[in-house]
């Protein structure tokens, strides 16, 4: 049975920067990867409809994975929404992740929700994994904010 994630934070930046850093291929490779990982954008169409493709690689191994998926709704500076599907066959299925982008007074209200993570991922990776980007994220769009 596939697995989801819900992760909550609040940032000191305005929504418009926070989205801009799911959809900017250079904003992303510095702060999705978790710790450990480079990452390499082979494809970003920011658009509904367009798909998109990454790679992480683990710099102390040099193993990695590359995963993808298709934009399904985007709504500049409140919530972005897309399907991802690993190229490794021991990762079956679809993800689907959705990140809702609402302003507040200190900044941006982030939930980030991730459903069907294969069975092969511990959910408990995941949502490490997802911290770790987070507070990479927190530090790209609060800097200067």
């Amino acid at each position: 049975m596939a697995s989801a994630v819900h992760l909550h934070r609040v940032l000191r930046a305005d929504p418009a920067r926070v989205y801009r850093a799911f959809t900017d291929p250079d904003a992303i490779v510095k702060w999705l990867p978790p710790n450990g990982f480079t990452a390499h954008v082979h494809r970003m169409e920011v658009r509904e409809g367009g798909e998109w493709r990454m790679s992480f690689t683990s710099l102390a191994t040099g193993e990695g994975h590359t995963f993808g998926g298709i934009y399904l709704e985007l709504v500049p500076g409140e919530r972005l929404r897309h399907t991802d599907v690993f190229d490794d066959p021991g990762l079956p299925g679809t993800m689907e992740t959705t990140v809702s982008l609402k302003k507040v007074p200190l900044g941006t209200d982030l939930t980030v929700v991730q459903t069907g993570i294969p069975d092969a991922i511990p959910v408990e990776a995941c949502h490490l994994g997802w911290q770790e980007s987070l507070a990479l994220l927190a530090l790209l769009v609060e800097a200067g904010a």
